[in-house]
């Protein structure tokens, strides 16, 4: 079993920057695929980045602002925002997959218990 931890969340400006880290409470460099998810009131869960054996990949709406890094050595994933807007706002969850591809949200086999993200002046 691996438990995510994520932190970094808060209360930023538009325009601002946060960077979110998730860390794992144990090794990840089995697990193929990592990333975040987030979720805003009344809307669906959202792929945000990922990052695989496979490479980068990015909702449409962060392509540009974001950045997903991963290190494997310290067990812990990062989500880098700027540029942030007031619809970025939501809890962000780490999520892990040990599969080799993923193709949903069900098929991650560990999440994090979230943070919230609030962009707003």
């Amino acid at each position: 079993q691996v438990q995510l931890v994520e932190s970094g969340g808060g209360l930023v400006q538009p325009g601002g920057s946060l960077r979110l880290s998730c860390a794992a409470s144990a090794s990840i460099f089995s697990l193929n695929a990592m990333g975040w998810y987030r979720q805003a009131p009344g809307k669906q869960r959202e792929l945000v980045a990922t990052v695989s054996r496979g490479g980068l990949d990015y909702a449409e709406s962060v392509k540009g602002r974001f950045t997903i890094s991963r290190d494997n050595a310290k067990n812990t994933v990062h989500l880098q925002m700027s540029t942030l807007k007031p619809e970025d706002t939501a809890v962000y969850y780490c999520v892990a997959g040990a599969r080799a591809f993923i193709y949903s949200a069900r098929e991650y086999d560990y999440w994090g218990q979230g943070t919230q993200v609030t962009v707003s002046s």
